[in-house]
């Protein structure tokens, strides 16, 4: 049994309602739970209030006489079945009549079960305990998740809504604190699934942890923190607070939860480190409602992950405004193919030694038809998250591969196509086959084609990996490692793997040769690549004493404003036919 597991104790900590006109009856049956450890009780004498009194308290199980005055246990079932929150609520009716009529009456209203009048003490506890083992199963499979054992999110809203209800009768606040693990699928990827499901248990242990000194939790006390706590969905926990005096507490806690996480993980012998970005609203300073308040959260979230992770965020205006935009961008997103708005822009690739154009490489553009061209670090990390970006990664590489044809068709030099793969797209089995599909349409040569790919790509099961690659390999086209020496701390990949070309990050470019460092790191990734028969291409290239280095270490192609920005089509084409004359001048100055 699980820490979490253990720490649930469904029967004494439930709140028992009784609904009687005889308070003396009430007294009786009060003390007998209390001998067997009953805690939590809730006594209605008038039974015009029982129904509001039910909503209100949401007991976990309801003693009910069926004889009262003014309004009879009748009519109170009645009213129950009738609500959506309280038509499943466990009820034992208490009645002294034998009459075959009306038990049947009251269980075509609903009564769960009976006890006769006068109660027998031993049956009273087993009836109860009945009771609430059907309801402890039954709310098991509806509100729990299966994995971390923990609440899911529609009992954490329904928390949440009682939270808020409570906090503006008693003029207090509520905090909803949103916890996303960084990176989660990494681990997915390096490990599987079922590390990663290991590691999500022990994520929901930790937080239990970094809740336990917490004074803010439920009226079990700090052992039942974990009623506070929930899995939402995927890597995605939030924790509810209640009774805060000011954000100083929840600070104190959002960085209580970032200690206990920052600890190494260990899995399949392996130590992991992970972080997690916390996002954090309140109740009633950032919304009036749950759903915007979870919403908020939310945003809260994302925004610290924006700002590098392992980091907390409180909610405000402007992180309001930056997911109204997101939002906005990921609607219009949508029909961004269907309504012809993508272009690829082109940047030339020139041969270091010759200055000859060798190829060129495919770049997204979006032209809104309101807001004009939106940068692609703004839309392309929404793609990403929303999925899309399977589908558009797609229209780019036909659009690349017959723009490489209708090129050759006028009489340009065979040149090379590079285009950039997400990661969601090279996860797909069926990716080798979308690219031999569409090298057959267009007719292209698979030679000219080289796929980028991020190291980070190459991080997971290394057989599916290394699959994945000699398909693409075998169809003819080249690949190329993006952004090389910024991701993956093992480089074995570079024997393992059919790579052809390194590209190197334009971080090591930018402060070359002055920057020691950054020249060294540029030296060594040449050599290595030397020495692995590997192309090298130096990609933010913007003055000539970076150019005159990188032609001095012999490298293979270079990238940048130093020769051309991306442009669209029509432009690049004439840009190779004026360049052909300047290359010759570089050539005979080699």
């Amino acid at each position: 049994m699980s820490d979490i597991q253990q720490q649930k104790t469904p029967f004494y900590d439930a709140t028992i309602m009784m609904i009687d006109d005889e308070p003396l009856v009430m007294e009786v049956l009060q003390t007998c739970l209390e001998e067997h450890g009953y805690r939590f009780f809730v006594k209605i004498e008038d039974s015009t209030q029982a129904v509001d009194a039910i909503i209100s308290e949401r007991p976990d199980v309801v003693l009910l006489d069926l004889n009262m005055p003014n309004m009879d246990g009748f009519a109170i079932l009645q009213e129950l079945r009738n609500n959506r929150d309280t038509k499943y609520l466990s009820v034992i009716v208490l009645t002294s009549s034998n009459d075959s009529s009306t038990k049947l009456k009251a269980l075509e209203l609903g009564a769960t079960d009976f006890l006769a009048k006068p109660v027998d003490r031993s049956e009273l506890v087993l009836r109860i305990k009945n009771s609430l083992t059907v309801k402890a199963y039954q709310d098991q499979l509806a509100y729990y998740d299966t994995l971390t054992q923990l609440p899911n999110r529609k009992l954490f809203l329904d928390r949440l809504d009682w939270a808020i209800k409570c906090a503006i009768r008693e003029s207090s606040q509520v905090a909803v604190l949103n916890i996303a693990i960084d990176r989660f699928q990494q681990v997915n990827e390096l490990l599987g699934t079922q590390a990663g499901d290991e590691l999500l248990v022990e994520v929901s242990r930790r937080l239990l942890k970094g809740l336990r000194e917490s004074d803010t939790v439920s009226r079990g006390g700090p052992e039942a923190a974990w009623r506070n706590i929930a899995r939402l969905s995927g890597d995605e926990f939030s924790i509810l607070l209640t009774d805060l005096k000011n954000s100083s507490q929840i600070v104190a806690i959002a960085e209580r939860l970032r200690s206990v996480l920052q600890e190494p993980f260990h899995l399949r012998q392996r130590e992991i480190y992970i972080t997690a970005s916390i996002g954090i609203a309140l109740f009633p300073k950032d919304a009036d409602t749950t759903d915007t308040l979870m919403k908020h959260a939310g945003a809260a979230t994302a925004y610290a992950k924006e700002k590098g992770r392992d980091c907390y965020q409180f909610f405000s205006a402007e992180i309001n405004a930056a997911a109204q935009q997101r939002m906005n961008v990921e609607h219009s997103l949508r029909r961004v193919l269907e309504r012809n708005e993508l272009t690829l822009y082109y940047q030339p690739k020139i041969c270091a030694a010759t200055g000859a154009i060798k190829g060129a490489e495919a770049l997204l553009r979006w032209r809104h038809p309101q807001r004009g061209f939106i940068p692609p670090n703004e839309f392309i990390p929404v793609a990403e998250d929303s999925g899309m970006i399977t589908q558009i990664g797609e229209w780019v590489l036909r659009s690349a591969c017959e723009q490489n044809v209708q090129w050759q068709q006028n009489g340009l030099a065979s040149l090379s196509m590079s285009v950039n793969v997400s990661a969601q797209q090279f996860r797909d089995n069926k990716f080798p086959s979308i690219v031999q599909k569409i090298l057959s349409d267009t007719g292209m040569d698979p030679e000219l084609l080289v796929l980028e790919i991020t190291e980070g790509v190459l991080m997971g099961d290394r057989d599916r990996v290394g699959d994945l690659l000699f398909k693409i390999k075998s169809i003819g086209a080249l690949l190329s490692i993006d952004d090389f020496g910024t991701g993956y701390s093992s480089l074995s990949y570079l024997k393992t793997f059919p790579i052809d070309e390194l590209k190197i990050d334009r971080s090591f470019i930018v402060d070359t040769p002055a920057d020691g460092d950054s020249a060294a790191i540029v030296r060594t990734i040449v050599a290595m690549a030397r020495s692995l028969d590997l192309q090298v291409v130096a990609e933010g290239v913007e003055d000539d004493a970076q150019f005159q280095f990188l032609r001095e270490l012999s490298c293979d192609q270079i990238q940048g404003y130093y020769f051309a920005k991306p442009m669209p089509a029509q432009e690049f084409e004439a840009f190779c036919r004026q360049r052909a004359p300047a290359a010759q001048d570089i050539a005979k100055g080699a």
